[in-house]
């Protein structure tokens, strides 16, 4: 798959985690509803469109699925993770694009070994960059640092 649809996928999962919180614990129900619901312009951002779209590539889909599927699987673990190296901040505390950034970012560092831990930092940073704060970069920088530091095997 090439960088530009891994960074679809990526951003496509985002979308996907940031929506935890308010939908069923069911993955499976989660999902049918994104793809029912949302409909995107099959380029390198993922923009959302209204009305009839181009359909997400089949590869780009199953990567943004595989990212999301994991994350959700073991979001205990991650999150527990996720505050033990985030010092002074709760979850509750952060913004949820940068917990779902966060989220993704871990599921990659302890689940994605063959993608070495600096692309998936520099990913995370930079789909940071466009739907996050200011501060967004620098915060999930210091986080995921940590934990490919001493959590990744």
């Amino acid at each position: 798959m090439a960088s530009g649809n891994r960074r679809q996928g990526r951003e496509l999962a985002l979308k996907i985690i940031y929506s935890f919180p308010d939908q069923p614990n069911d993955i499976n129900l989660l999902l049918a509803g994104f793809w029912r619901n949302f409909r995107f312009n099959d380029d390198i951002l993922g923009e959302a469109v209204e009305g009839d779209a181009e359909h997400v590539a089949a590869d780009v889909r199953l990567f943004a699925e595989q990212i999301a599927r994991g994350a959700h699987a073991e979001l205990e673990r991650f999150d527990a993770c996720i505050k033990r190296h985030s010092a002074h901040w709760s979850l509750e505390r952060m913004s949820r694009v940068d917990l779902a950034l966060l989220r993704l970012g871990t599921f990659e560092l302890l689940c994605s070994l063959d993608t070495p831990a600096s692309v998936v930092i520099n990913e995370a940073i930079e789909i940071g960059k466009r739907y996050g704060s200011r501060d967004t970069p620098a915060f999930i920088n210091g986080i995921l640092d940590k934990i490919a530091k001493t959590e990744r095997v």
